[in-house]
């Protein structure tokens, strides 16, 4: 697994703009690491309250904390934010809505080394985007070997074994309409709420390499609707050489998961073999997948069926 790292500076400097953000104090603190993607409003903090007080998030200042540094007992708020900013794990502080930062808070940044900085984007704005960036850059993250196709709507990781025609069936895909996403190495990530997030690494985005034929580009080959930067992670397919000793899954029933990152998808395992149209059995796989996601089950359906008529039979008549 990847250790996701981020300093205050590396935020400024890729986020700055976009979140539009200025740096008000504390220009030799930019190194102060950012390890939480979540945000912390510090009211309680601000009141002399520090029982559970997340030090180790940014703290955003909306206008609530700005009302209660201005209306409140000026040494009492100096000493607060003394005390609140006294933790070498505190990343920065962010001003919301362009507002002018409290004398007694940029004392207490200067004091401790925090990093202050403002935005003019209101406080529900700044908090949304600041926490969508900041999971994408901290969330737990490994690289995989395989190719990640869009399938119907559905991420499909495909892995297999060198040379088992891994690149060959995305290409098959390719034609019949789906999209790519990753060939080769696909970066995962558990982003929040319990999912995975597959994309390609950078020098590899919109290329495929097939044995034969090496490198090609997919964006200029099938066009602009055939790529995608990103997708969720619903489905795992690993492509198997046939072993007539091996028994594969006849009814549907086996329920196979591969665990990623904590999170558990459904696995399935496809015996590759002369004749077999993969490309075709991956997308009924798919489509098979997203009857399951709204409930629907057609092997154990099936199942059910034949046991009722089975007991049927067995009934004296």
């Amino acid at each position: 697994m990847q250790a996701a790292e981020l300093t205050v500076g590396e935020l400024l400097k890729e986020q700055g703009d976009r979140l539009r953000l200025e740096l008000l104090s504390g220009e030799k603190s930019l190194g102060r690491r950012v390890k939480a993607a979540d945000l912390n409003r510090p009211g309680l903090a601000l009141s002399g309250f520090l029982d559970r007080f997340r030090a180790e998030r940014i703290q955003i200042f909306g206008n609530g904390e700005q009302a209660y540094c201005q209306k409140n007992d000026p040494k009492k708020i100096t000493e607060a934010l003394l005390a609140m900013l006294d933790n070498v794990d505190i990343p920065c502080v962010i001003i919301t809505h362009n507002a002018p930062a409290p004398a007694a808070l940029v004392q207490a940044c200067k004091k401790h080394g925090v990093p202050l900085m403002r935005s003019s984007y209101d406080t529900t704005t700044l908090t949304g985007e600041l926490s969508e960036a900041l999971e994408a850059r901290l969330a737990p993250a490994i690289t995989m070997h395989g190719v990640l196709v869009d399938v119907y709507g559905l991420g499909v990781l495909i892995q297999g074994e060198a040379g088992i025609g891994k690149s060959e069936c995305a290409l098959e895909l390719l034609k019949r309409g789906h999209i790519l996403i990753a060939d080769d190495a696909v970066n995962i990530q558990h982003r929040r709420g319990g999912y995975l997030r597959g994309s390609c690494p950078e020098p590899l985005r919109n290329h495929m390499e097939v044995r034969g034929l090496g490198v090609i580009d997919v964006k200029l080959l099938f066009g602009i609707g055939a790529i995608l930067d990103r997708t969720r992670i619903e489905l795992a397919i690993k492509l198997e050489p046939w072993n007539t000793a091996t028994a594969y899954d006849r009814t549907g029933l086996d329920g196979k998961k591969l665990s990623i990152l904590d999170v558990e998808i459904p696995l399935i395992r496809i015996p590759v073999s002369p004749g077999r149209n993969l490309a075709v059995l991956i997308e009924v796989a798919a489509l098979n997948q997203r009857l399951r996601s709204q409930g629907y089950f057609s092997a154990e359906s099936f199942n059910k069926r034949l046991i009722e008529r089975m007991k049927i039979k067995e009934r004296p008549s």
